[in-house]
C-alpha cells in the first residue's frame, strides 16, 4: 500500500547497522543482549546523544569536559571523560 502511494522509502543499511525488533518481550531481551555484548566487547556506547553532539560539532571539548564532571565517577561519566582524552591525545 505504502508503495502504490509513493510514500515507501527505503534506505539500504550498510555495516555496522543492525535492525533490532522490540515487539515482544523476549525481543526486547535479545535486542537488550545484543546491545549490552556489543558496549562491553567493543568499549563504546550506542546512541550515545553527547558522542554524537560532539563528533558532529554542535559541542566542544570544553561542553563535553563539563558534561562527564556532571556524571562524575558513573561508568557513562567515565565513558565521556575517555572520549575527551582520545581526542586530547589525536595530532591535528
Amino acid at each position: 500500500m505504502y508503495l502504490e502511494r509513493g510514500d515507501l522509502h527505503v534506505q539500504k543499511m550498510g555495516r555496522g547497522y543492525a535492525w533490532l525488533d522490540t515487539g515482544t518481550p523476549d525481543s526486547f531481551i535479545d535486542a537488550s543482549n545484543f546491545v549490552r555484548a556489543i558496549e562491553k566487547r567493543q568499549g563504546l556506547r550506542i546512541c550515545c546523544p553527547e558522542e554524537i553532539a560532539f563528533d558532529q560539532g554542535f559541542i566542544d571539548a570544553a561542553q563535553l569536559r563539563e558534561l562527564a564532571t556532571a556524571l562524575g565517577k558513573s561508568a557513562y561519566g567515565q565513558y565521556l571523560a575517555g572520549l575527551i582524552e582520545d581526542h586530547d591525545r589525536t595530532p591535528r
